[in-house]
């Protein structure tokens, strides 16, 4: 998961396996895999639109990183700025009530 360092909005999720991880690590761009290209990929490379990674976090499980990033333009593809822009219709939750206070 990709996140504006200074913000905090999520941009993006795409596909790190170790090497694309190493590759960010140690260049400071963020470096990705391309399951249906089979290749690296940095961002912005082509757009223009490139990540520069501030910091890089993994979870509990070790199985998902989170990037922080300075993101100079658009993080989606389609030029928005970031991936997330289609929201969907939900019923809101109410958080429960502690025993005490039903």
């Amino acid at each position: 998961m990709v996140r504006e360092h200074t913000t905090g909005e999520v941009l993006m999720v795409a596909w790190m396996d170790d090497e694309a991880l190493h590759r960010t690590l140690t260049t400071g761009r963020a470096t990705y895999w391309s399951r249906s290209r089979s290749e690296y990929w940095v961002k912005g490379a082509t757009s223009g639109h490139h990540q520069y990674v501030r910091s890089v976090a993994i979870d509990c499980d070790g199985d998902a990183v989170l990037v922080s990033v300075e993101q100079v333009g658009a993080a989606c593809h389609t030029g928005n700025p970031t991936c997330f822009f289609d929201e969907l219709p939900v019923v809101q939750g109410r958080p429960s009530q502690p025993e005490g206070d039903r």
